[in-house]
């Protein structure tokens, strides 16, 4: 029976095989309409040529309108004779003898390409596939990582496999393309996590220095931590920014208030003010400690939740892949045997009826894997809708309780719930209640000038101020919109950032 393969002899594609692969795709009520001679060739956009045992490519000139072109499990070594088809969009060469990357610089349209398991060691002559998304070349022979540079001159690509080359054995692989080719959306049939990406670009200088040139990548790798936490040095935390709570931990809220308030400091001397303003700063600033806590329980909160989803969706995605592999096993193992009884079967019709066996398991094992597959991603999507309703949950909780205003002269009901609702709205209150009680000096200082009774000499400045009423009120009123403006604008960047996070 072996002999009966080795007649099997290499292909070159002629009219009859195209015509054959084109009738397969026409309905079969065409009747007569389905036979060769009534087929135009032009109106032909995909065609199917799996499986052919093709040696070269050739005769596919009059395919001029072709858009999907399938060579893929042949025996081609050689990227030729495609020129014409200037309209294709996806090419299959994948699981051939192919060398050399050539003959494609006609596909100007083409935006999926596949040359997964085939000989090549270069990346090279693709210069013109600029609309290229999705290009497939693993399992070759590329053992240099600077092939991967080479491909970003493709401006379009987004989803690139290079799995089972030599090279993916590089521990900094990954790192290394990602740098390389910030684009992509998916590498190797995983998404390109944007923990990846800013980690690259954090600090992005020094790193994407050490990344561009191979032999720094170890010490790059080495220096990581130290390149962390120096940038976390220098921007204070990024612990605190994530949790969008940084500068709240102390009085830099407070200090910024007077930064743009140039009559803060002509009020300051009025009598009495000295005193209102010893107390003011400890309460607004134990009231940004409260709420810097309160940031960080919720940062931990929303990792955690972050943390899970990752863990169950790992969990899900494995034993999906545990049971795929068994059914792939189980196949494996079954059509061992089969192929066995074929090597050695007596005659052809046996031979024949142990091929369709075989026919029939590789359809029954598609079916099992589209069915694990339609499982798994039942599985995913409701784990993402419960992961989307947790942190909708928290997110929103976190924003109210940040703009929640909760009236400050209530003491009880402030220490209460000062350590649950820690909130810019306090800060609001404060502000207003420090503005109330300047507004009452003011006004009392004015009418003390007024009559003359005042017992102590103020600066000319401060004394311009107490001239008339309107003076010292709109005095009084832009302090207060400087500081409520600088509240209401540290509470917009908190809401804003957890929003779009």
């Amino acid at each position: 029976m072996s002999q009966f393969y080795n007649d099997v002899q290499p292909n070159i594609i002629d009219d009859e095989m195209i015509l054959k692969a084109v009738e397969k795709t026409l309905p079969e009520d065409l009747g007569d309409l389905a036979q060769g001679e009534n087929i135009n060739f032009k109106d032909v956009t995909e065609l199917q040529l799996s499986f052919k045992s093709i040696l070269q490519i050739d005769n596919l000139w009059q395919l001029e309108n072709l858009t999907k072109l399938q060579l893929d499990n042949n025996l081609i070594e050689k990227i030729e004779a495609l020129e014409s088809l200037v309209h294709l969009v996806w090419l299959d060469l994948s699981f051939n003898n192919i060398e050399v990357i050539e003959g494609l610089d006609t596909l100007v349209k083409l935006q999926d390409l596949s040359l997964y398991s085939n000989r090549i060691s270069k990346i090279e002559n693709m210069d013109t596939l600029q609309e290229l998304q999705i290009f497939s070349i693993g399992k070759n022979n590329l053992t240099n990582l600077e092939n991967v540079v080479y491909l970003r001159s493709l401006k379009s690509l987004r989803t690139l496999n290079l799995s089972g080359n030599p090279f993916c054995d590089d521990k900094q692989y990954t790192l290394f393309v990602v740098a390389h080719l910030p684009n992509l959306v998916y590498l190797d049939f995983k998404l390109v996590r944007d923990t990846t990406v800013r980690f690259l670009q954090f600090p992005a200088w020094e790193i994407r220095q050490q990344l561009l040139t191979e032999p720094s990548l170890c010490w790059c790798a080495s220096n990581i931590p130290a390149l962390r936490a120096g940038s976390l040095q220098k921007s204070g935390s990024q612990k605190h920014a994530t949790a969008f709570v940084e500068h709240l931990n102390g009085s830099f809220l407070f200090d910024s208030l007077y930064e743009e308030d140039t009559e803060a400091a002509k009020l300051a001397s009025l009598p009495g003010v000295g005193d209102l303003l010893q107390a003011y700063p400890s309460w607004f600033v134990s009231v940004c400690e409260s709420l810097y806590n309160y940031g960080l329980e919720e940062y931990k909160k929303r990792e955690a939740e972050v943390s899970d989803f990752y863990k169950n969706f790992h969990e899900i995605l494995l034993a999906s892949q545990q049971e795929s592999k068994k059914a792939m096993f189980d196949f494996e193992k079954r059509n061992r045997q089969r192929l066995d009884e074929i090597h050695h079967a007596r005659s052809y019709d046996v031979a024949e009826s142990k091929r369709a066996e075989c026919q029939e398991d590789i359809l029954q094992l598609s079916d099992t894997l589209m069915a694990l597959e339609a499982l798994l991603s039942n599985e995913l999507e409701e784990l993402l809708q419960g992961f989307r309703r947790s942190i909708d949950v928290i997110t929103s909780t976190f924003m109210e309780n940040v703009k929640e205003i909760y009236p400050f002269h209530s003491m009880g009901v402030i220490n209460l719930f000062l350590n649950i609702f820690c909130t810019m709205g306090q800060c609001r209150d404060l502000e207003n209640q420090h503005h109330e009680k300047l507004m009452e000096i003011a006004l009392s200082t004015l009418e003390k000038s007024l009559k003359g009774e005042l017992e102590e000499d103020l600066p000319d400045d401060v004394q311009m101020l107490l001239v008339d009423k309107n003076t010292i009120v709109s005095a009084v009123n832009m302090s207060h919109s400087i500081r409520l403006r600088k509240i209401d604008k540290r509470e917009s960047d908190m809401l804003c950032n957890t929003y779009h996070w």
